[in-house]
């Protein structure tokens, strides 16, 4: 079950990147598209922590702490994420911050003793494989001068590395998913309002409409896909979860490619083998 889970969790987050890709495509504006994303998350978590009665744990400061930690992980990584596309190429820069799951992967192998046989670990290699190909593009370097890519592109790593290895702590800890990332999408909104609001008024009134009902499905998608990924993380092994959830990505290409009748190179067709071959392999 646990895997079932985890496969749609990585559709649902998945699914967040696409409108957000949509909206790019559309002439949205970024700042509102982030906007609209937390603040439809914070909505989310909030209902769901609601729904299922995990509200009072909100006088606990041990829950504030970690939505704070996971929050800061979530919108600064993002933040840094896109300073470094700013010195280097996305098809270097993407893959790379994935990689931010081989140390979710070691914390859940060598900190909380979770077992890993040789077949899983293969399935493991070939899923991260396939992350790394879907965004590569031949027609972009490989290599970057620029010193400061590498700061932002290794501290980047470390703080998805605390949104996603974080909610396996908590999750150790026995502390509901629901309120922490209601909490740190709630903090990331804050990070973000200004952004919204001052950058998005320099756009146009379309664009910036575009990029806030976008970023709301982006931010629905995204709670979705976060919340079942706790629950993979709290059903299953995190060292498999985690490789899995970070497939999301392909998701995206495959709307490329059915919407906008985009041509993908033989690596991003290859990541498509890999998923399905690694996905087997951990099955099996």
């Amino acid at each position: 079950m646990w895997l079932v889970t985890a496969v749609g969790s990585a559709i649902l987050f998945g699914l967040a990147g696409w409108w957000m890709k949509v909206s790019q495509m559309r002439g949205g504006t970024t700042a509102r598209l982030l906007f609209g994303l937390y603040a439809a998350g914070t909505a989310g978590f909030a209902v769901h922590a609601w729904l299922e009665g995990s509200l009072s744990v909100l006088g606990t400061p041990e829950v504030w702490l970690a939505g704070v930690i996971i929050g800061a992980g979530s919108a600064w990584g993002n933040a840094l994420f896109m300073k470094a596309l700013d010195y280097g190429p996305a098809s270097l820069t993407s893959p790379l911050t994935n990689m931010n799951i081989i140390l979710v992967v070691a914390l859940g192998t060598w900190y909380y003793g979770e077992e890993l046989s040789l077949q899983e670990a293969i399935g493991i290699i070939l899923l991260l494989l396939a992350v790394v190909f879907i965004s590569y593009k031949g027609r972009e370097p490989v290599s970057v001068g620029e010193k400061r890519w590498y700061v932002y592109v290794g501290a980047a790593i470390v703080l998805f590395a605390l949104r996603n290895g974080g909610l396996k702590v908590t999750e150790e800890l026995g502390m509901p998913s629901a309120p922490i990332l209601m909490i740190a999408y709630a903090l990331s909104l804050l990070w973000f309002i200004d952004t919204g609001r001052v950058k998005g008024k320099q756009a146009s009134p379309s664009a910036q409409r575009i990029g806030w009902r976008y970023g709301l499905l982006a931010g629905l998608f995204s709670y979705g896909g976060l919340q079942l990924y706790a629950l993979a993380l709290a059903s299953g092994p995190s060292n498999l979860a985690a490789p899995i959830f970070a497939t999301n990505s392909l998701v995206v290409a495959i709307g490329a490619i059915v919407v906008y009748r985009e041509r993908l190179t033989m690596m991003q067709w290859t990541a498509f083998g890999l998923t399905i071959t690694g996905l087997l392999v951990i099955r099996l």
